[in-house]
């Protein structure tokens, strides 16, 4: 069943600016956070020596807050990159409240990145790190939908193929014909929410279902 959404209601669920949870998200893995802090401290000190051997210079102002900006990047790139992921959904032209049922459920092994390392040999080795993500596919009376993919954790071993879920679908049309996006999911039974990124503002979507569902009805 999908119950288009009205005009208004996308700003409800998705905010423009990220969420707390939604910065821990995008803040990333312990590989991605310290990419980000040597970007934020080696850009930060580069930035603020060049700005100190320009003191008497006009651009001595612009090289500080450079610095200050380089610093901070810890802090403002995460912001920047989860408004960007929300900002991308809120503009595909269409959106419905989705409720189906799980049709599968399976598990997938995957890369999330490789390096070489020195074995105790002194040989080089290629080290891969791998998780479990869990797919689950998605249908309603009218057929297949899609599928949510997102990392495995332990609290996920219970979702079986039959669970009600809801979700927000986004489309170009009006007619959903073609789905472009899905967001993060919501299964009321088991008070359960999957996905790889948390789209919805969750306790706003759980209440906005109750009340459309229930006109629905």
């Amino acid at each position: 069943m999908l119950i288009p959404l009205r005009p208004g209601e996308i700003d409800k669920l998705i905010p423009a600016v990220a969420t707390g949870d939604q910065f821990t998200s995008a803040l990333g893995n312990p590989r991605k956070i310290l990419q980000r802090i040597l970007i934020s401290s080696i850009g930060g000190v580069i930035t603020l020596l060049i700005s100190q051997s320009q003191v008497a210079s006009q651009f001595y102002s612009l090289w500080l807050v450079t610095g200050v900006i380089f610093i901070l990047y810890l802090l403002w790139g995460p912001i920047v990159e989860a408004s960007q992921r929300n900002g991308k959904l809120r503009r595909i032209g269409t959106a419905a409240i989705f409720e189906g049922e799980i049709s599968d459920v399976y598990k997938e092994e995957k890369i999330e990145n490789r390096h070489e390392q020195a074995s105790k040999t002194g040989e080089l080795e290629l080290i891969e790190n791998r998780r479990t993500w869990m797919i689950i596919e998605l249908e309603d009376e009218d057929g297949y939908l899609g599928q949510i993919s997102f990392p495995m954790e332990k609290k996920h071993q219970i979702i079986r193929p039959g669970y009600l879920v809801r979700c927000l679908v986004f489309s170009d049309d009006n007619n959903f014909n073609q789905i472009k996006a899905i967001s993060d999911a919501w299964l009321p039974s088991q008070r359960l929410w999957v996905g790889k990124y948390p789209y919805l503002l969750r306790p706003a979507f759980e209440e906005l279902c109750t009340i459309r569902i229930n006109q629905r009805n």
